[in-house]
């Protein structure tokens, strides 16, 4: 118990830190946009992508038959697809921090229920959610400061009422999926549809930059800490 909440307490610190590196903005406002913005969303996406490669759907198939893991992935993207549609009809000001609290969330569960019978499996997925809500919490930091006319500090403190959102899912997730290995499995697998929907509608986009090669150097980058994680833990 002690250590799912610990994990996911600093899994969800990534949040706020994210915020803050984005409030620099101001000091290198040039290099903020045309480098390190782009590259931060890349590696994120990297990251997400070995969530989802290495984690969440190799765990979530071995819960399930096929026809249902099929059916949970799709589930997952169809979902962040018509909650994508519904904000964007509302002006889309809050895409960015509603997505990374639906990816936060139910990962931070499957990461509670796995550290109960896989420890070296739940604390790679730890990693990997931290390193997504680093870059999630700058993009969300950056989209709300340029779409809404909340001040930065109101922000930030916003962004740490969030932290607590993940040891909470880890509890629940230790609790009562751990006993459910097919609704654990059914979790993984919605929350992978619903990451890879996001990475290709939202993170891929931004992080292109043309005659600069960082942002997908960025991504390969975030794709291998998420493959020597899975090494080291295999």
């Amino acid at each position: 118990m002690t250590m799912a909440v610990l994990y996911a307490s600093l899994a969800g610190a990534a949040i706020p830190l994210g915020g803050m590196t984005a409030r620099l903005e101001h000091i290198q406002p040039e290099w903020l946009e045309t480098e390190f913005r782009h590259s931060v969303i890349a590696f994120g996406g990297g990251a997400l992508l070995a969530a989802v490669a290495l984690v969440l759907v190799p765990e979530g198939m071995r819960h399930l038959p096929t026809w249902k893991a099929l059916a949970a992935f799709g589930s997952g993207g169809g979902a962040f697809f018509m909650l994508d549609r519904l904000i964007e009809r509302g002006g889309g000001s809050v895409a960015q921090l509603m997505a990374m609290l639906l990816d936060f969330v139910p990962e931070a569960m499957a990461m509670g229920a796995t550290l109960a019978t896989e420890p070296a499996v739940g604390l790679l997925l730890a990693i990997l959610i931290a390193l997504q809500n680093y870059p999630e919490g700058f993009n969300a930091y950056r989209e709300l400061r340029l779409t809404t006319k909340m001040r930065a500090t109101t922000v930030l403190v916003a962004f740490c009422a969030l932290v607590p959102l993940g040891p909470a899912a880890a509890w629940l997730g230790l609790v009562y999926l751990r006993s459910a290995p097919d609704v654990l499995g059914a979790v993984m697998l919605f929350a992978a549809g619903g990451i890879l929907y996001f990475t290709f509608e939202d993170l891929a986009p931004q992080a292109y930059l043309e005659q600069h090669w960082a942002p997908p150097l960025g991504a390969v980058s975030g794709f291998m800490v998420g493959m020597l994680g899975h090494a080291l833990v295999s």
